[in-house]
């Protein structure tokens, strides 16, 4: 990777001597007092008793399954930018969030006919095709194999796809909220198989499930085989409707629509089955007007979150640049930042455990000087593979492609400390 050792522009501190030095200064200057006084005898800050703490609190079964501090009420899903008679999809507000694992009331949503509310006692799994024994399994025969718990992330291919065109959307949730991070528990989809007993010219899968679109996408036997889970718990629960319940299909690395929700058919065949969604969805239009077909792998990425867009940063203050980064080809090796629109760059802080396939968190100390700034990552994952830029991108892909947006983000840092969505 590029480094510049001689730009000063990036000053790292220590997140203890800069909050000291913070600290200090508003004591010296008088602000704390000043603070105190502001507040009078009836606030809640220090001094004063915080009126909280002169009764008790609510019974702790209230409701019984746990839900967020009313304080938190704006931490939610929000749908797609454009308007849409029939939504589709939620998006995580990733801006919002803390460490790598997205709870399961804000993951990303997409489905193509609504989520089915599916009674797991009438829920069956099928396998068949070219198999020795094929199975017709219910959710107490699939739970009763040997259980695997990984974590992993999950992006939709169209994520981000809006950036093709030019700068469109204001934050991070708005712009890349179709990718989520979760700990996932089920069954090796090679268990599966190998109690179905694959004959020798199974080399593909149709998967598809149990919604009203009747979803299918074909999958290679190696790609199954590799890493492929049945999944039936998300985060220690188990799956909630819109992630599929009671039963989908998971492959980490792989573009989100192929981990089949209401996962209800595995049929094993001898080549691609070409169904609607592999002909005329989820192929990529490439400038000559020739398509790519099975572009199952999702690339590195990253993307700055704080600060990011709609934020604001103050002048001379300590801020701790910090995202996530991840990649279907493995594990990020590293993470570069930049604060003057890719000129120069720095390597940031990776927070571990850096995982396969699961996003992964960045941080680097910087301090603002009030010079209009553009900010940038971008992610290098083990492969050696580098995220590009847009321009980089558009030039290979065009400007109407619509899936596999994987470019390096730029915020731009006005003078006024407004962070706002950029093309640099």
């Amino acid at each position: 990777m590029a480094h510049d050792g001689s730009a000063k522009q990036v000053e790292r501190l220590s997140r203890r001597s800069v909050l000291w030095r913070s600290a200090a200064l508003t004591a010296a200057t008088g602000g704390f007092a000043s603070q105190v006084n502001a507040q009078g005898t009836t606030g809640n800050l220090p001094p004063n008793n915080a009126e909280w703490t002169t009764r008790p609190g609510g019974p702790f079964l209230n409701p019984p399954y746990g839900q967020p501090s009313p304080f938190e009420k704006g931490v939610v899903r929000v749908l797609p930018s454009a308007p849409n008679p029939f939504p589709t999809g939620t998006r995580t507000p990733l801006e919002k969030l803390h460490g790598t694992i997205t709870p399961n009331g804000l993951f990303f949503e997409r489905h193509h006919a609504g989520v089915p509310a599916i009674d797991p006692d009438q829920h069956r799994l099928m396998v068949h095709g070219l198999v020795d024994r094929p199975l017709l399994l219910d959710m107490n025969d699939l739970v009763r194999f040997p259980s695997v718990t990984r974590i992993h992330f999950l992006e939709c291919s169209g994520n981000s796809s809006s950036q093709y065109v030019g700068p469109s959307g204001r934050t991070a949730q708005e712009i890349h909220g179709l990718v989520s991070c979760a700990q996932w528990t089920g069954v090796r989809l090679a268990t599966v198989l190998a109690e179905a007993g694959v004959k020798p010219q199974g080399k593909w899968i149709l998967a598809e499930g149990a919604d009203a679109a009747a979803m299918t996408r074909s999958i290679p036997m190696e790609l199954a085989m590799a890493e492929g889970m049945l999944v039936y718990a998300q985060n220690g629960e188990k799956l909630r409707p819109e992630q599929g319940y009671p039963l989908r299909l998971f492959l980490p690395g792989i573009e989100g629509n192929m981990s089949i929700k209401w996962l209800r058919r595995l049929k094993v065949g001898d080549q691609p089955f070409y169904t609607r969604e592999e002909t005329s969805k989820y192929t990529d239009l490439l400038p000559d007007g020739s398509a790519l077909e099975f572009s199952f792998l999702m690339d590195a990425k990253s993307v700055i979150l704080s600060p990011s867009g709609t934020q604001r940063v103050q002048k001379g203050t300590f801020h701790e640049i910090s995202g996530i980064a991840w990649s279907g080809r493995g594990r990020i090796k590293a993470v570069d930042v930049s604060v003057d629109g890719g000129r120069t760059w720095q390597e940031a802080a990776l927070e571990g455990p850096v995982l396969s396939k699961a996003l992964t968190r960045f941080r680097l100390p910087w301090r603002w000087d009030g010079s209009p700034v553009v900010l940038q990552s971008r992610a290098m994952d083990e492969s050696g593979y580098v995220q590009p830029t847009r321009k980089a991108l558009v030039a290979a892909r065009g400007s109407s492609y619509v899936y596999h947006y994987n470019a390096i983000q730029s915020w731009r840092v006005a003078a006024s400390g407004e962070v706002s969505n950029a093309h640099a």
